[in-house]
């Protein structure tokens, strides 16, 4: 599998093999284990929880196996099963995808709400403009309503991401306070990362949580990090360069949303 060229050097990313892994040192660098369009395929990866703490303390991904939603916040990684349980991951656990940073937001706006979710991030994009690079953000307060999935842990031989997901496990928050962690990545990141946002929530109390498919918030702090840099560690079967293998909008869109 390829991740093109052209849209590697857009993003100014390194790549690296997992033999090439070291710690991140640079403030507004993203770190991410694989790529958008492997986990498609397939869902082992090659680097530890405890590899991935030296990269960054805030960020979301999966599991090998597809074993659910996986938030990080706080330094901490947290796994929500696929009833929207929390549970700490161990750091002998391996990811098939991640994406995380260091977080050090240099955008902060209080809101009063209520906005939905279209509302929210129209918000943060206005804030934040410059959609051609990577973000991260964290949004802390009460939310009228989350709705979140997470997926059951997958079996060889692995079934497509596509097919997973209509199995996926839905459940609604009401009236909660808690935390959305996520990345917007630039339109042309296909195939690298979720074009667009991709969002996970966590409770405040850190019990349940998930993949969010739809929310709305009130009273909140946004805060943003603007990224210069992605760090990309490349697993074994995966190639830079040559035509883009990425995934089809159509499948990243049947993934990131309920159809």
């Amino acid at each position: 599998m390829a991740i093109d060229e052209r849209l590697i050097g857009a993003l100014h990313v390194d790549r690296l093999r997992a033999t090439d892994l070291h710690a991140e040192s640079e403030p507004h660098v993203v770190f991410q284990a694989s790529s958008i369009a492997a986990l498609l395929d397939g869902y082992d990866g090659d680097v530890t929880f405890a590899e991935l703490e030296e990269h960054g303390d805030l960020g979301l991904g999966t599991l090998n196996g597809c074993d659910g939603e996986m938030i990080a916040v706080d330094g901490r990684f947290l796994r929500a099963d696929a009833e929207g349980n929390i549970h700490e991951i161990p750091p002998s656990a391996r990811t098939p995808f991640a994406v995380l940073t260091f977080f050090d937001p240099r955008h902060r706006l209080r809101i009063a709400g209520p906005l939905d979710e279209e509302e929210l991030l129209a918000t943060i994009d206005r804030e934040v403009g410059h959609p051609d690079v990577v973000h991260a953000m964290r949004v802390e307060g009460r939310f009228g309503h989350v709705r979140a999935r997470s997926v059951p842990r997958q079996s060889k031989p692995y079934r497509p991401l596509v097919e997973v997901v209509a199995d996926q496990r839905v459940f609604e928050f009401t009236d909660v306070r808690g935390t959305i962690v996520g990345f917007r990545f630039p339109d042309y990141a296909e195939g690298l990362n979720v074009p667009g946002y991709h969002l996970h929530f966590v409770t405040s109390d850190r019990t349940r949580g998930g993949h969010v498919l739809d929310c709305s918030v009130g009273e909140a702090t946004i805060e943003v990090d603007d990224s210069v840099d992605v760090h990309l560690e490349v697993p074994a079967g995966v190639e830079v360069g040559g035509p883009s293998a990425g995934a089809s909008k159509e499948a990243l869109r049947r993934v990131e949303k309920e159809d």
